[in-house]
C-alpha cells in the first residue's frame, strides 16, 4: 500500500491503509496517528477534564493505547478507525473523571493540631523503604527520568537529550511515572 496523507484518513479507505500499516509496523504510521487523531483527543480531553497539562497527559495515554490496541488486532472494522480512537478517548476520559470523583477533598488542618516531627529516624527509615517499594513499580527508564528531576534537577528538555528521547515524552513519562509511584504510595501505607 501506498503512503496515506492526512486528509486521506478521512475516508474509510485511508483509515483502514493506515491502520494496515500500523499493524505491519510501519514507524511513519505511528506518526501519521499521532498527527491526524492527536489534536481531535486533545481538544476532546481539554474539553472534558478543563485542565490542559491533565488533557495532554490523557492525550498520551489515548494515542498509547490506540497503538498497543491496534498492533494487537483489536479492531474489527479497519474503516471505522476514528470512531475506536475516539472511542478510547471518551473512555479514558470517563475513567479519569471518575477516579477524580471518588479522590478525597483534601483540607487544610487547623493551627491548633501539632506538626509531624519528620526527624524520627524509624520513620525516616519506613518512608525511605515505602519509596524504594512504590518506585518498583515503573520502568527503569521512569525512574531514571524521576531520579533526573527530583534529585538532579534536570529539566524535561536537558533530560530528553542526556537519555536520547523527545522532550515531550519525557515530560509525559515522568508525569505519569509520578502518578504512579505517588498511588503506589498511597496503597502500600493503607496496607
Amino acid at each position: 500500500m501506498g503512503r496515506v496523507f492526512p486528509d486521506q484518513v478521512t475516508t474509510p479507505e485511508g483509515q483502514g491503509a493506515l491502520v494496515e500499516r500500523l499493524r505491519n509496523g510501519d514507524p511513519s504510521a505511528e506518526d501519521q496517528l499521532i498527527r491526524t487523531f492527536g489534536p481531535r483527543v486533545l481538544v476532546m480531553m481539554r474539553a472534558r477534564v478543563q485542565e490542559l497539562d491533565t488533557a495532554r497527559d490523557l492525550c498520551q495515554d489515548v494515542l498509547i493505547a490506540a497503538l498497543h490496541a491496534l498492533r494487537q488486532g483489536k479492531l474489527r472494522d479497519e474503516e471505522r478507525l476514528a470512531a475506536f480512537v475516539h472511542g478510547i478517548a471518551r473512555n479514558t476520559a470517563n475513567n479519569y473523571l471518575r477516579t477524580r470523583r471518588r479522590q478525597p477533598i483534601l483540607e487544610e488542618l487547623p493551627e491548633s493540631v501539632p506538626a509531624a516531627n519528620w526527624n524520627d529516624p524509624v520513620e525516616s527509615v519506613e518512608r525511605r523503604q515505602l519509596v524504594n517499594r512504590a518506585l518498583s513499580a515503573v520502568t527503569e527508564e521512569d525512574r531514571s527520568i524521576l531520579m533526573l528531576t527530583l534529585v538532579e534537577g534536570l529539566k524535561p528538555g536537558e533530560i530528553a537529550e542526556r537519555l536520547g528521547l523527545n522532550d515531550e515524552v519525557v515530560r509525559t513519562r515522568k508525569s505519569r511515572a509520578l502518578r504512579r509511584v505517588i498511588q503506589r504510595v498511597r496503597d502500600l501505607s493503607r496496607t
